[in-house]
């Protein structure tokens, strides 16, 4: 048995993508996979606390599963034994596309990629596999989204439905299929990392186990595929983005605004790391919506001190990004680059524009912004009330208790 202080929940949150994986490729059936390692992990909980967690924990939840998947394919099927038995003999899949050469890449990844099948809308493809692979719940989804969350419910069931009336098989995507399905794959690993560096609800800003394995899974997509832009600008921006990480809160978890952060705090050699990136794919890649977001977090992360940040450069590059990929919230950052460019009545007037759009009238983050115009312009006392009103919008206890401060104080960007 291994070390009996390991968590065993720590363990099955991780190993549940890895069995997923393994039972998807085996047997192609995903609902029925899926509810076979439900089921392992309940016996999971169950015996482990009673009898140790077992040498091989992935090995233990692949056995149990497919002995499950086996009933379950029992129950709902009416082949014979012969042919049940012809199915367990079945050697498993190839990985994807040859991606995992030497075994470069892991399940998560091989999972991400079968969920993203070609049978679905990317809508779809991202809300399966952020559900199935990325651990997040419908709620987190939705959020990340920006979408309802009973969408998002029927989203992912009729991606499940679409795939089954259809016929489709979790096959590896080959030839022009694979594209399509790294890209889509791309989204999932963003949404995942920004659920992790700025957690959409609960009492931590930060999920750094989110953050981590987004990274790390696209490392080893960018390894695979080391001269597509988007992975190297998805790459360079998550390393950019997460180098902050240590200065964005107090010791007693209070969130810091990025130009009140102590930069002598942020990991320097992630920096580097991501700027070389960026700088090294803008020049030999078409433009793409990773690239320029990581174009503009180089900005700020090569400004010494948050006076020297270079506003109309972000302005131009959100300019560009509203133009190859628009969606609220970079409109929403846009607004602030205005502002901070053109002053906080440009700003203001823009915002009053952009909140037409129903998604960001709604938002808590919208309330922020048109609270810290309001800061610059002067307007203290309606800035109070709209950052009291973020607050109450937020499901972040970080965020809510930042802004509720400023409601307290004078003039501060949030």
């Amino acid at each position: 048995m291994i070390a009996e202080d390991i968590s065993i929940g720590i363990l099955l949150r991780d190993f549940a993508p890895q069995v997923l994986a393994v039972l998807v490729r085996r047997h192609g059936d995903f609902d029925r996979c899926e509810d076979a390692l439900q089921e392992a992990l309940l016996a999971a909980a169950d015996q482990w606390p009673a009898t140790g967690v077992p040498n091989n924990p992935k090995g233990w939840l692949i056995t149990v599963a497919s002995r499950r998947w086996v009933e379950l394919w029992r129950n709902d099927t009416a082949r014979t034994r012969r042919e049940l038995k012809a199915a367990a003999l079945e050697p498993p899949l190839p990985d994807p596309a040859g991606l995992t050469d030497d075994g470069l890449v892991d399940d998560s990844l091989n999972l991400m990629l079968l969920c993203c099948h070609s049978a679905l809308t990317v809508p779809a493809q991202v809300a399966l596999t952020l559900r199935a692979v990325g651990g997040l719940t419908t709620a987190e989804i939705a959020r990340a989204l920006l979408a309802p969350e009973a969408t998002v419910a029927q989203r992912i069931s009729r991606a499940k439905q679409r795939i089954r009336a259809s016929g489709a098989t979790f096959s590896p995507p080959a030839g022009a299929e694979l594209g399509p399905r790294v890209n889509a794959v791309l989204r999932v690993l963003y949404v995942i990392f920004t659920e992790g560096s700025t957690a959409s609800s609960g009492n931590s800003l930060q999920r750094v186990e989110l953050s981590a394995e987004a990274i790390r899974l696209t490392r080893q997509l960018h390894a695979a595929r080391p001269d597509d832009g988007e992975i190297v600008g998805l790459l360079a921006l998550m390393l950019l983005t997460d180098a902050r990480r240590a200065a964005r809160t107090r010791a007693d978890g209070t969130l810091v605004p990025l130009d009140e952060q102590d930069r002598a705090r942020w990991n320097h050699a992630a920096i580097a790391e991501g700027i070389e990136l960026v700088s090294s794919t803008l020049s030999r890649n078409p433009l793409g919506p990773f690239q320029l977001q990581a174009a503009i977090a180089a900005v700020h992360a090569e400004a010494p001190q948050p006076a020297d940040t270079d506003w109309p450069q972000i302005l131009t590059l959100y300019d560009l990004l509203c133009l190859i990929e628009p969606s609220p919230m970079t409109t929403l950052a846009r607004i602030v680059a205005i502002a901070m460019t053109h002053g906080a009545e440009a700003g203001l007037r823009q915002l009053e524009q952009a909140t037409t759009d129903p998604v960001l009238a709604a938002h808590h983050r919208t309330y922020a912004v048109h609270a810290h115009l309001l800061d610059m312009s002067g307007a203290h006392d309606a800035a109070r009330a709209a950052y009291h009103e973020a607050a109450r919008r937020t499901l972040s206890v970080p965020e809510r208790r930042y802004l509720l401060s400023k409601t307290h104080r004078g003039q501060d960007p949030p």
